[in-house]
């Protein structure tokens, strides 16, 4: 894909910047704590919840509570302040351990001058950890959707990275692993865009298909793209 080409390289950040070990962290998920499905629970994550994603809610508590009760009102708030602090343990799991293969490739891309950029859609929860991860010191550019008021696919929280890196869309590289339409985002603002399989391969493999579409290059692993 011929890095010299571009000057910056944006990069989605959980499934993609984050191993699939991450989702066998040690302990309950949210969905059994809860005590409901985990189609019903996902549901509510990728679905309904765009407030959570925008920022217009950003207490942890609240945060559960209103998508646990949208699926049983009756389940207790000790539950979901449980399941609330079991969230953002295991969110802080995911952002503390990076594998060393990623890390590797994002120092090396950094010693061949590229600007690091982050777009990433996640609530208050989710990247409470960011500042203790390994990852956050390459960065120059990291653009959550909590706190710009935007997620993707939208272009204007690419256009806040695009703005802090101070790059043209031609000049970037995006890689993630396709999640929330991303890709197709990314490449109608003028990126050149990689997916990366290596964790949707085994949890979400029906998803590479519909990725696959707005995708410029595949690769396997993070490590690929210095092929």
């Amino acid at each position: 894909m011929h890095l010299e080409s571009y000057r910056a390289v944006l990069f989605d950040l959980f499934h993609t910047l984050t191993s699939a070990d991450v989702m066998r962290v040690p302990g309950k998920g949210t969905s059994e704590i809860l005590g409901v499905s985990r189609d019903d629970w996902n549901k509510q994550l990728l679905s309904y919840s765009e407030d959570r994603l925008r920022g217009r809610l950003n207490d942890p508590f609240i945060i559960i509570a209103k998508m646990a009760h949208a699926i049983d009102p009756g389940i207790a708030n000790q539950t979901i302040k449980e399941a609330a602090n079991n969230r953002i343990q295991r969110f802080m799991h995911a952002l503390k351990n990076i594998d060393d293969s990623t890390l590797a490739t994002i120092r090396r891309l950094k010693q061949m001058g590229k600007l690091l950029g982050l777009v990433s859609n996640a609530d208050v929860n989710e990247v409470i950890g960011w500042q203790d991860s390994p990852l956050q010191r390459y960065f120059d550019s990291v653009v959550f959707s909590y706190r710009v008021g935007h997620i993707k696919p939208e272009r204007e929280i690419y256009e806040v990275a695009l703005k802090e890196l101070g790059v043209l869309p031609k000049a970037v590289l995006y890689v993630g692993d396709g999640g929330s339409d991303e890709l197709m985002g990314a490449k109608k603002m003028g990126m050149t865009t990689v997916l990366t399989t290596h964790v949707i391969k085994e949890f979400w493999p029906e998803r590479i298909i519909k990725a696959r579409e707005y995708a410029d290059y595949e690769i396997e692993n993070i490590e690929d793209i210095l092929l």
